[in-house]
């Protein structure tokens, strides 16, 4: 309805000039036309003819200005406005004198003329500065309020919500993520987990009861350290047998993501589309890189496979064969890698004694 209306205005206004455009010729133009009104019909159709093309322009032109406002954030909308007035403001200011200066009647041209030219300038370095400075002067009037519109407009997103299973608890290397930071937002524990981690610890066989009672004890010191950001979720469902598939429900139903280490789990969620933090995964990916010519401190523990191979293990669990390294066995030597091989099983790393 808009776009006609845009093109209809512009085919009324062509006509109209059309129509009454003729009165301004020249009168001896004027004087050879034996009938105004024939003229004007025969001019207003092509003035609206005129009319209609600039009004699909005019309407073409629009709506791609509409696009590009609302794909705009709004931080950007705001301080571009911001930054438009200003720089009127400042023109109107700026050029206000310049009307008072008496000007000779042949010039008076130059009054509108610098009006319009100092407006758009003006108005150009306006914007300009929003785009530069806006959200920094906005930090200065409100310093929430830049980050409020980006939320809004989804340029920030808010980090999400972390699930925890019992396995990710009882590791315990979640809560030295916390301490680092690496770990942001807000850390749930279903209730149901709590439950497993408390039949675990009252369970007769000795293993389950001591990773029962390691996942309470780091559970009570991460709500001790982070009290606002540990929470212990209450939701439940009944209708569901196993920890696993309340987990997977749970963080599918508040858009949350999953931190675990178990591994069949990690699979089964992805299936689902359900995002998970495995920090197994994360471990891989930050383990110390070695290329041949590193130098390592390294203690040989047990012999190789080889008569003279020593073989000692780095603080990740990494298999180090050093050849020669027998005659060092249960000393503390430096080492430099000569290669490296990653396995099935893991990475190896191949050295000698230096």
């Amino acid at each position: 309805m808009l776009d006609a209306l845009i093109v209809l205005i512009f085919i009324v206004a062509g006509a109209g000039i059309g129509y009454r455009g003729i009165e301004v010729l020249p009168p001896e133009v004027l004087a050879r036309v034996s009938s105004l009104e024939s003229l004007r019909l025969v001019v207003s159709p092509f003035g609206a003819l005129i009319g209609a093309s600039m009004g699909l322009l005019a309407q073409t032109n629009y709506r791609r200005l509409e696009r590009k406002v609302k794909a705009m954030p709004a931080v950007n909308l705001l301080t571009r406005s911001g930054g438009l007035v200003l720089g009127l403001l400042i023109a109107n200011l700026l050029l206000a004198p310049i009307f008072l200066l008496p000007i000779p009647s042949e010039f008076t041209f130059i009054k509108p003329l610098t009006a319009v030219l100092g407006s758009v300038l003006f108005s150009y370095l306006g914007v300009t500065l929003a785009d530069t400075q806006g959200p920094s002067l906005l930090r200065l009037i409100n310093p929430e309020s830049t980050e409020s519109l980006m939320l809004a407009d989804g340029t920030l997103k808010r980090a999400m919500a972390k699930v925890l299973d019992t396995s990710v608890i009882i590791d315990g290397r979640i809560d030295a993520l916390m301490r680092t930071g690496f770990i942001e937002g807000q850390l749930l524990v279903p209730q149901f987990v709590l439950m497993e981690l408390q039949v675990l610890a009252d369970a007769g066989n000795d293993m389950k009861r001591s990773r029962g009672r390691r996942g309470l004890d780091i559970l009570n010191s991460m709500r001790s350290d982070f009290p606002d950001r540990v929470v212990i979720h209450p939701a439940d469902y009944a209708d569901m047998g196993t920890v696993d598939e309340k987990l997977v429900r749970l963080v599918s139903d508040i858009s949350g993501m999953l931190l675990t280490t178990d591994y069949n789990l990690n699979k089964v969620a992805t299936v689902q589309d359900v995002l998970v933090l495995n920090i197994n995964d994360l471990a891989q990916a930050i383990r110390p890189t070695y290329i041949p010519g590193d130098l390592i401190d390294l203690k040989i523990l047990k012999s190789g496979k080889e008569p003279t191979q020593g073989v000692g293990y780095l603080q990740d669990g990494t298999m180090v064969v050093v050849d020669d390294g027998k005659s060092a066995m249960g000393k503390a030597v430096q080492v430099v890698v000569t290669s490296a091989l990653q396995t099935s099983a893991g990475r190896m790393i191949f050295a000698k004694l230096t």
